[in-house]
């Protein structure tokens, strides 16, 4: 039985990945993600392949409590 074939990261993805681990265990929120030029479709695509793992969480302390995304390492917890 043939063995299958792991998947290069493509570019973009390697790129995220050496980002999020610079950001450690805290990880990157969806803005910086953005900022660094990855869109929407790539970091769905970085959780789908099961690179990395996004949460959500709720930031209060302002006037009006918000929503962040979070996206780490897989396996980083």
């Amino acid at each position: 039985m043939p063995t299958p074939r792991r998947r290069r990261p493509k570019p973009y993805q390697r790129r995220a990945l050496t980002l999020l681990a610079g950001c450690g265990d805290a990880g990157c929120t969806e803005a910086v993600m953005r900022a660094h030029g990855f869109t929407a479709e790539q970091l769905a695509e970085l959780v789908r392949d099961g690179f990395v793992t996004k949460t959500e969480e709720r930031v209060v302390g302002t006037e009006e409590p918000f929503d962040i995304a979070l996206f780490k390492l897989a396996g980083g917890d």
